[in-house]
């Protein structure tokens, strides 16, 4: 399909807009959608901005002043529009009942309760369909949706913060602060759009951290601790603050579980966890992380930013668990301490992991590479 520079013009303005909804839609996609009058003119505009509430289609239609402009309009949508009652009307149905004429689409939707049918409704309603404007930009928008259809997993990003010689803390465990302030201001704008953030107990016992959105607006990410054994204590800030009930422990201890699962606790402990608890498999002492990502897809959390510690990250790379590697570069040197990768069971160069689709960005003094397994 060849598609013109009005075209490509407005597609990007329905690109712009569904990156507005980031974060806060979970698990359903990022969509954006414009709507040009048949004389050019935008007349309507609007993106998925909240899940449960309405879809960008609507918002948009719902923006037009005057209804007329409708006739012989051509609607930018950057994913085919839905066809099945979820929780609001399917609005494929909505732009087939209107008098525009033509609906161009950036991708097809990978959900299997649409996947071609909302566009196949308008055509048999005498609309033009035009598919795969910016299909790849759409594609990479909705990575998290579009993997979480495919693989019935969350997708998984890991972020490391390594020096220059490959350390991510000094010999005496301290990691404040490798990368620096705009590196740090980065991965909060991350938390905010993830579904969820997976640390490891020791990054919880020697740090101690929050893992919330402090430094930028957006959401509160569920934050979830791989705590095999059940025995982080419940003052730490991810069981105690005003988020615990957002916090996850995966852990494989049933017998601690069921000692604490009596909600009369609740009343009787000040420090009873108010949180989750995902009960996984034992494999090699450790908890089953490929068992607990797949228990996480179950809870619709189709995302998961991964900020962990040497052994959480070796295990899951290893394990092939992880999708996107983000990894800051600092321009400091310890020459000794805590390695951010080991023991990935590599004998020879021709077993060596390779990233694909790599880019590098600056972020302050540091070096963001960011690449996909």
């Amino acid at each position: 399909m060849n598609f013109s520079g009005t075209d490509r013009k407005w597609m990007k303005k329905a690109l712009s807009l569904a990156e507005k909804g980031r974060g806060y839609v979970a698990p359903n996609p990022l969509v954006g959608c414009v709507i040009v009058s048949d004389n050019g003119q935008m007349i309507g505009k609007g993106y998925h901005e909240r899940f449960g509430q309405a879809h960008a289609e609507i918002n948009a239609l719902n923006s037009v002043k005057d209804k007329s402009g409708l006739i012989n309009a051509t609607v930018y949508v950057t994913l085919e529009p839905c066809s099945h009652h979820g929780k609001t009307p399917p609005c494929a149905e909505k732009l087939a009942n209107l008098p525009v004429q033509r609906v161009v689409v950036a991708m097809v939707d990978p959900n299997p309760a649409v996947n071609g049918k909302g566009i196949n409704i308008l055509k048999e309603r005498g609309k033009k369909v035009d598919v795969g404007l910016f299909e790849e930009e759409a594609t990479r928008l909705n990575e998290f949706f579009v993997h979480y259809n495919k693989y019935h997993k969350p997708f998984v990003t890991l972020k490391i913060a390594q020096t220059l010689d490959g350390y991510i803390s000094a010999p005496d465990g301290d990691s404040k602060w490798i990368n620096g302030e705009a590196a740090r201001v980065k991965v909060h704008q991350w938390r905010s759009e993830y579904d969820a953030v997976m640390v490891g107990r020791n990054t919880v016992l020697l740090d101690n951290p929050r893992l919330t959105v402090r430094h930028v607006e957006g959401p509160q990410p569920y934050r979830i601790v791989i705590d095999g054994d059940y025995g982080l204590a419940r003052d730490l800030n991810v069981f105690s603050d005003q988020y615990e009930e957002k916090t996850i422990i995966v852990t494989y201890n049933k017998e601690k579980v069921n000692q604490v699962a009596d909600p009369m606790l609740s009343i009787l402990q000040p420090n009873y966890f108010r949180g989750q608890t995902i009960l996984v498999s034992k494999v090699d002492g450790h908890s089953d992380l490929d068992q607990a990502i797949k228990k996480l897809a179950e809870m619709s959390i189709t995302s998961v930013l991964v900020e962990p510690g040497s052994r959480l990250a070796s295990s899951m790379i290893k394990n092939r668990l992880v999708d996107k590697l983000h990894m800051f570069i600092s321009p400091k040197l310890l020459g000794g301490g805590t390695r951010s990768v080991l023991g990935l069971g590599i004998d020879r160069m021709s077993e060596i992991l390779e990233l694909r689709d790599v880019s590098w960005e600056q972020i302050g003094d540091d070096i963001l590479m960011t690449g996909y397994f």
